[in-house]
Order: structure tokens, then C-alpha cells, then sequence
């Protein structure tokens, strides 16, 4: 049996997510931005948390572990990271480690850049990764710990990730996002029509999310740094793909 995933809104733009065993109950929220929405996620399915996966440390994505934690004593697993301040850890895990969810199993990629003790969680078995605040629909994450170079290299091991590898990211930033690409990708088809299926997902009140591997391949300009056509359209020939990606993201900041 496949793993189950439900996705809802918390704070003002962030996902909540569950992923469900089917074959042993357990489940796990990946981050916990706040507690009341994944509670009423979990009582509307009828699922008791076992475990909260945490991305990084930033309070949007840890503010809710405490009260998820006095309700259900659930494990919490975080980056390696001990520098950082997230509560309550339970265990640390960094690149390589597999975590498990009842019999689901996840594997840990470490995606620095955004933050440097950013991880993605890569459930295989399921064609899904929970990368939060590294990789986003048409987009990617500010650089605020890290630098280009570091981001581009997480960005680069997702991109590696298969096609049809779906994605699960930290905020509903697509319209956004497209709204930027469109003014230095503005002949791509691709993108193009997917400006057009996002808003008519964002008009019916449902989330852009997720999308895949191979989709973002064809439409996210972040994650084709490397790309002559794209260096030679920023005015950047010759030069390297960090520095092509830290001109996309300079651009994007002032957007």
C-alpha cells in the first residue's frame, strides 16, 4: 500500500503536510509551521502523529513542534545540525541517513543554501521529496545563510532527483514565481502554460502543489543556471552556472 499525503494551508503561506502509513498507522508531518491546522488535519483523517521530520530551523516551519508534542509525544527529527534552535529534537540525521515512518522510509539529502542546516526528506518508494525552502514551484529559496554556490549544489542533487519525482515545498509562492521567470524566460512554452494552469489553481482555491521533477526541469529557470541560452539571455556568457544562478536570485530578491 502507498503511502497517503494531505496537504493544507498554515500560517499565511505555508503547506502543512502529513504522510500516512497505511500498514502501521504511523504518521509524520513534515515541519510543523503550527500546531491547529495538523491537529485538524489528523482528527478530520483519524490519524494519531508519531513523528514531526523537521526541514530547518526557521520559526514558520518549527513554531508548532512544542503544543504537537505535548498532544501526541511524538519523535521529532531534525538536522545535525546542534548549533541550531529547534525544540525538543529526538534524533539528528544528515546526509545519506534513512528515516522511517511505520514501514515508509525516507532518505535524507542535505540542501544547504536557504539555511545551512536545510535538509530535503526523499521518500523514494513514493515518488515524493519534502524540500520546504530550497526548491519551490517556478522558484527557490532566498540565500540567506548560505551562499550561491551552496545553493546551486542543492539545487543541482534535486534536479538529479527521477522526472516524475513529486514535490513538496514550504510556501505557495507559484504565481510569484512565474510572474518573475516570465521576464527572463519569457519564450518558454512550457512556462507559459503553466502560468495559465497555476492561475486557474490559485482562482479555484487549490494549491499549486506538487509538481515534478521533470515539470520543473522544462519550466523553473533556477534550476538551469547551467544552460548557455539562459547565461547568454542575462548577459552572462562564458561565466560560471553559480554565478548565473546568483544573478537569477539577485533579480528575483528585487522583484
Amino acid at each position: 500500500m502507498s503511502a497517503d499525503i494531505r496537504i493544507f494551508p498554515c500560517l499565511s503561506d505555508n503547506f502543512g503536510y502529513l504522510i500516512h502509513d497505511p500498514v502501521s498507522g504511523a504518521t509524520a508531518s513534515v515541519d510543523a509551521p503550527e500546531a491547529g491546522p495538523i491537529v485538524k488535519a489528523l482528527q478530520r483523517e483519524g490519524w494519531t502523529l508519531t513523528d514531526i521530520l523537521v526541514t530547518h530551523h526557521h520559526h514558520d516551519h518549527v513554531g508548532g513542534i512544542a503544543e504537537l508534542k505535548a498532544k501526541y509525544n511524538c519523535r521529532v527529527v531534525a538536522p545535525h545540525d546542534k548549533a541550531v534552535p529547534i525544540a525538543q529534537v529526538d534524533e539528528r540525521v544528515k546526509e545519506g541517513d534513512h528515516v522511517s515512518v511505520g514501514t515508509l522510509s525516507a532518505r535524507i539529502l542535505e540542501t544547504p543554501g536557504h539555511t545551512l542546516d536545510h535538509i530535503s526528506y526523499v521518500f523514494d518508494a513514493e515518488h515524493a521529496v519534502f524540500c520546504a525552502d530550497t526548491l519551490f514551484s517556478i522558484g527557490c529559496g532566498r540565500v540567506f545563510e548560505g551562499t550561491y554556490p551552496m545553493m546551486w549544489d542543492s539545487l543541482k542533487k534535486l534536479r538529479a532527483l527521477p522526472d516524475d519525482t513529486r514535490i513538496y515545498c514550504g510556501h505557495e509562492y507559484t504565481l510569484s514565481n512565474i510572474k518573475f521567470a516570465l521576464t527572463v524566460d519569457k519564450d518558454n512554452a512550457a512556462l507559459k502554460a503553466r502560468a495559465e494552469e497555476a492561475a486557474q489553481q490559485r482562482a479555484a482555491n487549490t494549491p499549486t502543489i506538487p509538481t515534478r521533477i521533470g515539470e520543473e526541469k522544462k519550466t523553473n529557470v533556477f534550476l538551469r543556471a547551467d544552460d548557455a541560452a539562459v547565461a547568454a539571455g542575462l548577459g552572462l556568457a562564458g561565466k560560471s552556472a553559480a554565478e548565473v544562478f546568483g544573478e537569477l536570485r539577485e533579480r528575483k530578491n528585487k522583484s
